[in-house]
């Protein structure tokens, strides 16, 4: 950071503040006077990036996503038994769900997605995780003769919110903690399942 101009530091600093205020007290709860406090800098020079706290809240939440990109495409190995390529990808995704710093964006953005539909649009589109190139990988096992998948985008979508309605959520409510011994049986009944959905049939 020594390297970075003086303008591009402080917004740094506005932007590592509000990180933290709005991870621990909440969007509607922060001031922009509070994130001047905690970033070292006067409440004009946090204007001054950031004209309203929606443009800020904006930055924080590409900052922090910045952090966990995830979008490494998927390489189907024909060479591989493909109940084992899939756990490997469920595994993935579920260190992914069950990180700090994913559980920290979700945390952060329950509350503005119930009044900003145009937020759901942003995170959809980014594509974290597995969703965005498991479709592909997906086809390439048909194409193979491994997999029999109609719809592929719909297949995908079970595979990954399988694992988010077990795994995912329970932890975001605090309804369960966190228990790898339960995370690897879910996994493999989740794969299991999907491959007595999708798997292709042996004449």
């Amino acid at each position: 950071m020594s390297d970075m101009k003086l303008s591009d530091k402080k917004r740094l600093q506005i932007i590592e503040a509000a990180v933290d205020l709005f991870s621990n007290s909440g969007v509607d709860a922060t001031s922009m006077d509070m994130v001047a406090k905690v970033a070292q800098v006067s409440k004009r020079t946090v204007y001054n990036h950031f004209a309203t706290k929606e443009l800020l809240f904006s930055a924080v939440l590409n900052h922090m996503l910045a952090d966990i990109e995830c979008n490494e495409r998927l390489k189907f190995e024909p060479t591989i038994a493909i109940d084992e390529q899939l756990l490997q990808i469920a595994q993935a995704e579920v260190n992914l769900l069950t990180s700090d710093a994913f559980l920290r964006i979700a945390r952060m953005t329950f509350i503005q997605l119930l009044h900003d539909a145009k937020l759901a649009q942003t995170l959809n589109q980014q594509h974290i995780g597995c969703l965005g190139t498991l479709p592909n990988f997906l086809a390439q096992a048909c194409e193979h003769g491994l997999l029999s998948i109609e719809d592929l985008e719909l297949a995908a979508k079970q595979f990954v919110y399988q694992l988010k309605s077990l795994i995912f959520y329970p932890l975001l409510y605090g309804i369960e903690t966190p228990n790898q011994q339960r995370y690897d049986y879910l996994i493999e009944q989740t794969v299991e399942l999907f491959l007595a959905r999708y798997a292709a049939k042996i004449a």
